[in-house]
């Protein structure tokens, strides 16, 4: 007889958002590897809660739409893949592809220039992004997006870790949950939102990047990845409808 773990959907939900969950006591390194397979059930469970005060706001005012979008955003991750982003942003600017030098860059709790400017620059496009998704009232490019992000952690945790950390605990774990997660959100998107069916190459070239430039991935890899899939797809969306109408 197959029985549940609570204890992973819940650890996924802990790890990637701020959202109040039950306590889990007997925390194993092991259980945080099996939690991979819910990271796209906790980007659907985000994507809802920001579609949510976003759509109702959006007919007011759209650009305060964006910024209680963006600013709800932040909070439920916590800023953990932007702080990802962030710290990938000093290690290449800082590296001079030196791996030691990049390890030791991303590894350091400050925020360097680079840093700061890839922030500035990653909140500006989500912000001008968000608006116009107010304004088309393609939500559901705002609710697939971050799940299709979280996705992308299966493709990218298969490179070789870069050093001792999250990135190599989850690589642990070889569930078949990409297989169930890839099915459905390809069926998602191919009948409310076709552009996001970009997601894949999306997720590939950032994949191919990190094999090429770092030849293995991290934590802050991961973070990273998160924030320019979901940026990516957005982006790409936003585009597919506007040229869409353009063509109509």
């Amino acid at each position: 007889m197959l029985s549940f773990d609570w204890r992973s959907p819940v650890l996924a939900v802990q790890f990637l958002t701020r959202l109040p969950t039950p306590q889990v006591r007997d925390f194993k390194p092991e259980l945080l590897a099996g939690a991979v397979g819910w990271f796209p059930a906790v980007g659907l469970l985000i994507g809802v809660l920001l579609t949510i005060p976003v759509a109702l706001l959006a007919p007011l005012q759209p650009w305060l739409a964006a910024l209680v979008g963006l600013a709800g955003w932040a909070w439920i991750t916590g800023g953990l893949h932007l702080d990802g982003l962030a710290d990938l942003a000093d290690g290449l600017g800082a590296a001079h592809r030196d791996r030691e030098r990049f390890l030791a860059v991303v590894k350091d709790p400050h925020v360097g220039s680079f840093g700061v400017l890839v922030l500035v620059l990653q909140c500006a496009a989500k912000l001008v992004l968000l608006m116009l998704v107010c304004r088309l009232g393609h939500w559901w490019l705002l609710v697939l997006a971050p799940a299709w992000a979280r996705w992308g952690v299966f493709r990218w945790q298969t490179l070789p870790p870069l050093a001792p950390g999250m990135a190599e605990q989850f690589g642990w774990d070889r569930s078949n949950a990409v297989w169930f997660w890839t099915g459905l959100l390809v069926t998602m998107s191919l009948l409310l939102a076709p552009a996001l069916l970009a997601a894949p190459f999306i997720v590939w070239a950032y994949r191919r990047w990190l094999k090429r430039r770092l030849g293995g991935v991290s934590g802050d890899c991961l973070g990273a990845g998160v924030e320019i899939t979901e940026t990516a797809l957005l982006l790409t969306g936003v585009l597919a409808t506007l040229f869409g109408s353009l063509a109509l």
